[in-house]
């Protein structure tokens, strides 16, 4: 029976079931970076603890931190993924961002949610690792996703449309050699200022870059995003891939 957990006023239905298994003595490790020089979402703080929760849950270790100074070699090595978590701006000093380079170089994990493409303009490494760039977004609302791949770890159980609401996003697309999962329908919801139109509009992907493994989702804006099971689940499957557990046997 899945768990019931409120946060900040919200219900959430528990991450239950599947754990992750150690491949050594110790579990798996991430960081949640949540620094922001530009705007800043509210939702960050329910984020953080959502996936506190779910580290739990699922049988890992979690910290979460906005300072910089996380992003050294020393401290990166103790890290299986690191978590962009609607990162604003320019957020790490050149330092911090060759250290994280080594770091993904070295096979480590990332994982970028909504505002993580709203960050770092000026580093082309940090746009190619992520995939894309953010643009511009229309008001909130309800839209459709469709689902391209149903066997990754992130879109395993979704509907073959997705219909949920949040702030989407228009991208500048920097990397054509990611795997889509998810493409949103923009003939489902009112596209505003700044959409180029496409009729192809990928909203979630996954790649290998540079040694390591990368997943990003252009969803997470709401706090009540947070609170939705199918995104978290969602964002479950993501970190399982940015872990390097996609291919894992798993405790059910």
């Amino acid at each position: 029976m899945k768990k019931l957990l409120v946060l900040a006023g919200f219900l959430l239905v528990g991450f239950g079931g599947t754990r992750l298994i150690s491949t050594g003595e110790r579990q798996p490790h991430i960081l949640v970076f949540s620094k922001t020089a530009a705007f800043y979402h509210q939702s960050i703080p329910l984020g953080e603890k959502v996936l506190l929760h779910m580290a739990k849950e699922k049988g890992f270790e979690a910290d979460t931190t906005k300072d910089a100074e996380f992003f050294s070699d020393e401290r990166l090595r103790t890290y299986d993924a690191v978590v962009f978590l609607n990162t604003t701006g320019d957020v790490l000093d050149s330092d911090q961002q060759a250290a994280f380079e080594r770091y993904i170089r070295n096979g480590g994990g990332y994982m970028g949610i909504h505002a993580a493409s709203d960050t770092e303009y000026e580093w082309e490494w940090y746009g190619q690792l992520v995939g894309a760039y953010f643009v511009s977004h229309p008001a909130i609302q309800e839209a459709r996703l469709n689902v391209v791949d149903h066997d990754h770890p992130a879109t395993k159980g979704l509907p073959d449309v997705w219909t949920r609401t949040d702030e989407w996003y228009n991208l500048r697309y920097v990397n054509d050699q990611v795997h889509v999962l998810l493409a949103l329908d923009e003939a489902s919801y009112l596209l505003g200022d700044g959409n180029p139109g496409n009729a192809d509009h990928p909203h979630a992907w996954s790649h290998e870059f540079d040694g390591g493994r990368s997943f990003y989702t252009a969803m997470g804006h709401t706090e009540a995003s947070y609170s939705e099971q199918l995104f978290l689940d969602h964002l479950w499957g993501g970190l399982q891939y940015a872990i390097g557990y996609s291919d894992s046997p798993e405790i059910q």
